[in-house]
């Protein structure tokens, strides 16, 4: 445990469910976690007791939130899942709060299994459906001339990065063809207990976390996580974007919450200790931003700027977030009227004091 992680409360202390199996974190909603073939190796995915209404009546079952990403291993985990921990009852909807493929990869597949509908904010289903699509400009091939007009110019990584060109679409290959929108301040019923939608930017076009007053408790999604930072970059599709300021401003959503509501997170153990986390996430963009601007007295590219942020050696996968991330910092300093931005002879944006 890092000295983070040593301020807050871990209430279940290092339980953790076994793949295909559950832990109830209260009373109707079982924690679960799916593996991921990458650095962060899992994601925490969510099932809330639900009630609906059927052709015959009320129907009893489980409302799935985040459904890990498109491969067997994850399959067979939910087959383990659907077989032995939903007490005899059907899945009876999918929530996915947002467009990451670890979190909708596998939606298409359960909504068709069960035959229950998707829901979504408009923004990420919209953006889920684009990337899945492998539409121009939010495709692999956008993020090359982007990544070089900010300074990637190393071979061996820009080869790395061509076996990313379906990236997204491999693990997700599909999202339903309709959905149900969810939008900010939403409130509707699960059960016997009332949800509130809280949307976040920054980390994705419209994040949607879930808020239950009854039992203090926030399905976080990945915008407040435990011991990892939350990713705001900039993308090829959304050039002009300034993510760390959609990212801090979204955290003051959560300024309303008791500081001991139990935080459920996509990566990570649940925790207490709300408010603390949320200053320790701008003490933590307010030291990059420092970093990045004692930088930058001499011109400075995004890809200039990964090694000072990221000072550990990347793959090609950790390296496309972090470059993304990296010009996110230089443009907020730059939206601030702190850093110019010029384009050099050699093609390449550089950003440095006025």
């Amino acid at each position: 445990m890092n000295l983070l992680e040593a301020q807050l409360n871990y209430p279940f202390d290092d339980t953790l469910p076994d793949v295909g199996s559950t832990f109830e974190v209260a009373p109707g909603i079982k924690w679960l976690r799916m593996g991921l073939p990458f650095a962060l190796n899992h994601i925490n995915l969510w099932l809330l007791k639900d009630t609906v209404k059927g052709e015959n009546g009320p129907i009893t079952g489980w409302t799935i939130v985040d459904c890990g990403i498109a491969n067997d291993a994850t399959r067979e985990a939910w087959e383990k899942i659907f077989a032995t921990q939903l007490e005899g009852l059907p899945v009876v909807r999918v929530i996915c709060t947002h467009c990451h493929p670890d979190h909708v990869g596998l939606a298409d597949w359960i909504c068709s299994r069960w035959n229950v509908p998707l829901w979504m904010t408009t923004g990420e289903y919209t953006f889920a459906r684009m990337m899945s699509a492998a539409l121009p400009g939010s495709d692999g091939t956008a993020m090359f001339p982007f990544f070089k007009l900010h300074g990637l110019a190393d071979p061996q990584m820009l080869q790395e990065l061509e076996g990313r060109r379906s990236y997204y679409p491999t693990l997700v290959p599909s999202v339903p063809l309709t959905y149900v929108r969810i939008h900010d301040t939403q409130n509707f019923r699960r059960g016997a207990h009332t949800w509130r939608v809280i949307t976040g930017f920054g980390h994705a076009p419209e994040h949607a976390s879930l808020y239950c007053e009854e039992l203090n408790l926030l399905i976080s999604g990945d915008m407040v996580l435990p011991r990892i930072s939350t990713n705001v970059s900039v993308f090829a599709i959304e050039p002009e974007s300034n993510p760390v300021q959609q990212f801090l401003d979204s955290l003051l959503k959560y300024k309303d919450l008791p500081d001991d509501t139990l935080i459920l997170p996509s990566h990570g153990k649940p925790f207490r200790g709300l408010h603390t986390r949320i200053q320790q996430y701008v003490d933590h963009h307010a030291a990059r931003l420092q970093e990045v601007l004692d930088a930058c007295v001499t011109p400075q590219s995004a890809a200039d700027i990964v090694p000072i942020m990221f000072v550990r050696k990347l793959d090609s996968h950790q390296l496309s977030f972090a470059l993304g991330e990296a010009l996110a910092h230089l443009h907020k300093l730059w939206f601030d009227g702190i850093l110019k931005r010029e384009i050099f002879s050699d093609g390449t944006i550089r950003f440095k004091t006025y």
